[in-house]
């Protein structure tokens, strides 16, 4: 078992009144996330990929990639932000998400892909313990 399958803890998310578990990894980013909670942001939508940016720095890690898994949280370290995948983003070469640029995932989540994709720009999205 890798450092980043390791489960470290869970938090959550909201957005538009429904709530997430997140079951985080044991890595250096999930514990810098929670440190940071809680964190309430506007969301924006990249296909299907919603994202937020936030005060959180961390450095991009080791394990970092772009090709992400349908229900993986990541941290985006280009821009601070928080990244959480459910499908094909602009960038993607088949059906699996893409990043933008690297990202260090933290953790994973149950998708509900109706639902998510009813998320819109703006919306607000609060991580919390």
């Amino acid at each position: 078992m890798t450092g980043d399958e390791l489960e470290a803890g869970t938090m959550k998310f909201s957005v538009k009144d429904r709530e997430f578990d997140v079951t985080l990894h044991d890595t250096p980013t999930a514990e810098a996330i929670c440190q940071a909670l809680p964190i309430e942001v506007p969301v924006h939508r990249w296909g299907d990929e919603i994202y937020c940016l936030t005060d959180v720095r961390v450095e991009q890690e080791a394990q970092a990639r772009e090709l992400m898994e349908v229900g993986e949280i990541a941290y985006w370290p280009a821009q601070a932000g928080i990244a959480l995948f459910f499908g094909r983003t602009p960038v993607s070469d088949d059906e699996r998400p893409r990043a933008y640029s690297p990202c260090n995932v933290f953790g994973t989540f149950d998708v509900d892909l109706e639902f998510l994709r009813s998320v819109q720009d703006g919306d607000t999205i609060r991580f919390f313990e």
